[in-house]
């Protein structure tokens, strides 16, 4: 049924109903727009890219997401991603200084113009990383974390995999060609989307324009932040042998996009085509928050137990990205076990959410108990058994 009267049928049979997250209210019932049409994704020169929402993971566009390239500076999104964890972590401090060697001092390609001997703050070196894209940045925070830049590789290895980038293999932190330092775009999505999540604090350098060291003033080298006011980050690339490739994201009234653009033939090539994927994401689709996490969306009887009723919810925000005007059309089910005795460990899935437009299915997810239940004391079990037999 439609998500609205199922909300008002479960509310006067006297349920919990499925409770819609603020920010995704549906349009007022007296205004009655036609669906949007959705055109194809606009086909682009450049060899890869992907457009994901951040927050639904709903792949709007791509073409040949998962072949793999060379990266090239967008590694640094790596190396980035775990200076954050060990400043999280506490194992690293903004102005722990930083020792430069000489083999940072002498990184080809772009640079913060750093001195061999020179201490440097982590905080400096990250931004030169993120707004300069210095490869010198990259090599120092790499040994200094990791002792030399060949053991930071297998740290970012490890990194990747637990992200679930599994077409993804470094060598080195900053992208400078290797055989065998290759991703693909989903995966450097898949990086994007982490990096924006889970260190929001951080992120927040990628959208500075410009950054001076050493008495040397160097601007970002993505000029989405200067064509379009709602892109925010994240990295550029170029080598030779990788083309020029961006990872962009947008946010635009609540909704955020994330692009991977790889392999393109030139700096305005890979600038146009992510304006491109953008224009078209945020035109023709829109993303909603329908249910949050930990709040019950259900309490069906729970047999033998100390209490009668078991809260059923899900463990995170269930989004959805669809096309524009279509949110009256979803129709939102749930399946519960029929019948459920305790104990019960909390996060036990005991059913499903699934939300459906016309015969798709957008979006689903387990519907599991969000606390524990012990069993019943012995008069409870007894009078429990007794009324199962009835059931």
């Amino acid at each position: 049924m439609k998500i609205r009267k199922l909300i008002a049928r479960l509310a006067l049979l006297g349920c919990l109903a499925l409770p819609l997250a603020t920010n995704a209210q549906p349009p007022a019932p007296s205004v009655q727009r036609q669906p949007v049409p959705v055109p194809a994704a606009p086909e682009l020169a450049s060899p890869s890219y992907i457009l994901i929402d951040f927050h639904s993971g709903a792949v709007l566009a791509a073409k040949n997401p998962d072949e793999r390239r060379e990266p090239a500076s967008l590694t640094k999104m790596m190396t980035e991603y775990i200076v954050f964890s060990e400043l999280k972590a506490g194992n690293l401090k903004l102005d722990d200084e930083v020792t430069i060697s000489e083999r940072a001092w002498r990184a080809e390609g772009s640079r913060t113009f750093l001195e061999v001997g020179d201490r440097v703050p982590v905080e400096v070196l990250l931004k030169g990383l993120i707004i300069q894209s210095g490869n010198d940045a990259s090599i120092a925070l790499a040994e200094h974390i990791a002792g030399s830049e060949q053991t930071f590789a297998q740290l970012m290895n490890q990194y990747a995999f637990q992200l679930g980038m599994h077409d993804t293999h470094f060598v080195n932190s900053t992208g400078l060609p290797h055989p065998d330092h290759y991703s693909t775009a989903r995966d450097m999505a898949t990086l994007a989307i982490a990096l924006i999540r889970d260190f929001p604090e951080y992120y927040k350098w990628h959208s500075e324009k410009q950054f001076t060291w050493n008495g040397i003033t160097q601007y970002n080298r993505n000029r989405m932040l200067w064509r379009d006011s709602s892109v925010d980050g994240l990295k550029t690339g170029h080598t030779n042998a990788a083309g020029y490739c961006l990872a962009s994201s947008a946010l635009r009234d609540g909704m955020r996009l994330v692009s991977v653009v790889l392999g393109a033939q030139s700096e305005k090539v890979r600038t146009d085509h992510t304006q491109a994927l953008l224009n078209y994401g945020f035109r023709f689709y829109e993303t909603h928050r329908l249910y949050e996490a930990r709040t019950p969306l259900t309490q069906p009887r729970i047999w033998k137990g100390k209490t009668e009723l078991l809260p059923l919810g899900i463990t995170s925000d269930l989004w959805v990205t669809i096309p524009r005007q279509q949110y009256d059309n979803l129709e939102a089910s749930m399946t519960v076990e029929s019948l459920i005795s305790a104990p019960v460990a909390a996060g036990t899935q005991l059913g499903r959410v699934v939300v459906r437009l016309g015969d798709e299915i957008v979006t689903e997810a387990p519907l599991v108990a969000l606390s524990s239940v012990e069993e019943g004391g012995f008069l409870r079990r007894l009078i429990d058994s007794v009324l199962l037999r009835f059931q």
